[in-house]
């Protein structure tokens, strides 16, 4: 029985682990490298609160726990 439940904390433990919010300057950082991969140099990428997205449609990320989001805008 004490197997079993060390493995149901570290399952638990691993669960909230996943769960844990994204800091927006590294999910930034994140983004930022997929996108210059795809070869896009001139584009511009914004950290925001929820309430000052204007169009859904630029939203390419979502931080602190779902209270910011990381808008898109090519320049190209």
């Amino acid at each position: 029985m004490n197997r079993w439940s060390v493995l149901l904390l570290l399952a638990l433990l691993s669960g909230a682990a996943l769960a844990a919010p994204k800091p927006c300057e590294e999910l930034k950082q994140e983004i930022e490298a997929k996108i210059q991969a795809a070869g896009v140099v001139s584009y511009t990428l914004e950290i925001v609160a929820n309430d000052e997205v204007h169009d859904e449609s630029l939203v390419v990320g979502s931080c602190e726990g779902g209270s910011k989001k990381i808008i898109y805008q090519n320049n190209g």
